[in-house]
């Protein structure tokens, strides 16, 4: 770690305390101008929840904004784990480009310096939370199905070949391809730790060791997932967020911002969509955990359930209403002069969508798999004090996902999938 510290160093990065902060807050024009040049009595206070990074907030009198500094390490493991600050800068360039698509859901970002691994974006403000926060609480988000719907038809859609030439594609792809230390960090901790021994999986132990030991041991989910690492690394469909769980949106009834896209790359556009829905699936289950006697959570939970059948339903329809009115454009997927004929352009997209759908509940299923026999957990699970209650929350969301992976190409539609969830939850 004292050479990273070193290398570091050596390429004008330092990490910032809240005092230094400060002096580099007044010595950076565009910072000092959102602040409108007003430094007194400024206000800092680092929130940094994650799994990597510095959070700091800053306000002042006539502004404030967010400031997030990446470190050469997993700041939740420590020094032992190195890992490239460079994802900052692949960070700014997907925050700029997803903002530039879908801007009413995106912090805007004010100021990046790459030597310093250094982004400066919108404060939002409470009462905006973290929206599994707000899950974990049973707060319901009436306009989050339509809002998420739209940032990945938008951001999806706009980033692939359906709407790209294939030579814009692949210098966009290129640019991307800089970030493979964080899609290689993706293919260990989703596809490869939670299938064996490894150093930093855990688990509720020892009420889950024998179904950790079942997913090792499960030969038909090691060949599935092995078709979900292949394709995460080898398809280039679209700018993908590459972390959009519930801890990466923040949310108030009318707002939802999506956050922290530092391991964007060109990949899968299934691994977006399904990472959202997978994570309100492991916030299903944990509800039994977080129920008390004046609110056994079932309204909440079916509201859950109502939120994932109305995101893929809206984003299937956004996406397929884009695609038709770009069907004549520059897009290179399907040339116009091939796919001539109504019907053909009918049997195409039915085929895309089937196949984005089955794409969605795998990766989502190996997401939900990892957080719980993985490294990093979620808070839905990790904030249930009773450990057998958790366990057993636990383990039907472990249930469902294996049930999912293996049997993804079956479904037809998202109500069914919603069935196969509500028969595991059953008592």
């Amino acid at each position: 770690m004292a050479a990273a510290a070193a290398a570091a160093a050596a390429d004008g990065f330092r990490a910032l305390d809240e005092a230094s902060l400060v002096e580099y807050i007044k010595a950076t024009p565009a910072l000092r101008a959102q602040l409108g040049e007003q430094l007194e009595g400024l206000a800092i206070k680092e929130v940094g929840d994650g799994n990597l990074n510095f959070v700091y907030i800053v306000a002042g009198p006539a502004g404030s904004f967010v400031i997030k500094q990446a470190i050469p390490y997993v700041r939740c493991i420590g020094t032992s784990w190195p890992l490239t600050k460079e994802r900052a800068y692949f960070e700014s360039l997907a925050l700029k480009e997803h903002g530039s698509l879908c801007p009413n859901h995106v912090p805007q970002v004010y100021h990046f310096d790459r030597p310093m691994s250094l982004i400066a974006m919108r404060y939002l403000e409470p009462p905006h939370i973290i929206l599994r926060k707000g899950l974990i609480a049973g707060i319901e988000y009436p306009l989050l199905a339509q809002h998420m719907s739209d940032f990945l038809a938008r951001t999806l859609f706009f980033t692939s070949l359906l709407y790209h030439a294939t030579l814009e594609h692949r210098h966009a792809v290129a640019e991307f391809c800089g970030n493979a230390e964080l899609c290689r960090l993706t293919e260990q901790v989703v596809f490869s730790d939670p299938y064996k021994v490894a150093q930093y999986n855990r688990w509720t132990s020892p009420h889950l060791d024998h179904d950790v030991e079942a997913v090792r041991d499960d030969d038909i989910l090691k060949i599935e997932v092995a078709e979900l690492k292949s394709m995460f690394c080898e398809r280039a469909q679209a700018l993908i967020h590459g972390d959009l769980h519930t801890g990466s949106i923040m949310v108030t009834s009318d707002s939802t911002q999506v956050i922290d896209p530092e391991f964007a790359f060109y990949g899968p556009m299934g691994f977006d969509i399904g990472a959202f829905l997978g994570n309100l699936i492991l916030a299903f289950f944990s509800q039994d955990g977080h129920a008390d006697k004046d609110n056994d959570r079932m309204v909440y939970k079916q509201w859950i359930l109502r939120t994932i059948e109305e995101t893929w339903n809206l984003f299937h329809h956004k996406f397929v209403s884009l695609w038709n009115e770009n069907f004549d454009g520059h897009g290179e997927a399907y040339l116009l002069d091939i796919y001539n004929k109504p019907e053909l352009q009918l049997l195409v997209q039915k085929k895309y969508m089937t196949d984005l759908f089955h794409d969605a509940l795998g990766f989502g299923a190996a997401k939900m798999i990892r957080r719980i026999v993985g490294v990093a957990h979620v808070e839905d699970f990790e904030s249930i004090s009773d450990v057998t209650k958790r366990a057993s929350c636990e383990r039907r969301a472990l249930d469902c996902a294996k049930t999912i992976l293996k049997e993804r190409r079956k479904f037809e539609t998202i109500g069914q999938v919603i069935s196969v969830v509500q028969e595991i939850s059953a008592p």
